[in-house]
């Protein structure tokens, strides 16, 4: 006689994630008549509190917080924060309100997410009938060395997503996306194979721009009103607008996603960020 499975023992309640991290996106504009009631001293104190807050070395820091400038009128200062405490994140965005600086630096956008693997991230096994579907012979050397190959950097992709660390790289491009529910071009109608498929394609492109474009997609549904940010760093400007425009012709893309606002901006150390918005 078959046993009841005993159910799975439950993480305890907490608001860390069991796999990976929070993440914050953050945008802020520079509110001139706010900034011109602070006196010098004021300004200088909410100058010298900033850059603390935004310190990646200070103690309580965040595992992960970069400090952007920000091209076009939509916002001055752009943050992104990731840690596996959200309050830890949020403690960034509340002593930024608390400081002296909290008038003049007025909220423009934030986004809400968590690193993930995507569903569609090929596992080893997944891969190896991948190459048998592309002819390769399971018996031969070559198919052992390319799934070899693969096992190998799964493992360092896995953790890029989950607990991802900065390029060293000048520019940063974030937008938020969906895939799109329309009667005629509904991805959650289509068949998990099909989805798959159409995911390998578009990863494909993307891997043409190793070496010039990274980049990071974090989870949100039911965190913020899209369903995903893409994070885009370029090693110079124009691989950002290279890789957008190349991947936006797969069918996952050209057929089923939808796109909010993009915000291109540049990541410099704090202090430059403040010298450079007259702070």
């Amino acid at each position: 006689m078959n046993r009841p499975t005993a159910p799975a023992a439950l993480p305890e309640p907490s608001p860390r994630l069991t796999e990976g991290w929070h993440c914050l996106h953050l945008y802020y504009r520079l509110s001139q008549p706010f900034l011109q009631q602070l006196s010098d001293a004021q300004r200088g104190q909410g100058r010298e509190q900033l850059m603390h807050i935004l310190d990646p070395q200070r103690p309580g820091a965040p595992a992960r917080i970069q400090t952007s400038l920000v091209s076009g009128h939509r916002a001055d200062l752009g943050l992104m924060i990731l840690d596996p405490d959200p309050l830890v994140i949020d403690s960034v965005r509340q002593s930024i309100r608390a400081s002296a600086l909290g008038t003049a630096l007025e909220p423009a956008f934030s986004f809400v997410s968590l690193t993930e693997v995507s569903d569609y991230h090929a596992t080893p096994e997944q891969y190896a009938e991948r190459l048998k579907a592309e002819g390769n012979d399971p018996a031969g050397p070559a198919f052992a060395a390319k799934l070899k190959a693969y096992s190998d950097r799964e493992v360092l992709m896995r953790q890029q997503r989950l607990y991802p660390d900065f390029p060293d790289w000048p520019v940063l491009s974030f937008y938020p996306m969906n895939k799109i529910r329309h009667p005629q071009a509904n991805w959650y109608t289509l068949p998990f194979s099909k989805r798959m498929e159409l995911m390998a394609e578009h990863g494909k492109s993307g891997m043409k721009f190793g070496g010039r474009v990274t980049q990071l997609i974090t989870a949100a549904t039911g965190f913020d009103d899209w369903e995903w940010g893409v994070t885009l760093w370029g090693r110079t400007p124009e691989f950002i607008k290279e890789i957008v425009y190349t991947m936006r012709f797969d069918e996952a893309s050209a057929r089923y996603a939808e796109f909010g606002p993009f915000y291109v901006s540049y990541i410099v150390p704090p202090a430059e960020a403040c010298r450079h918005l007259g702070l």
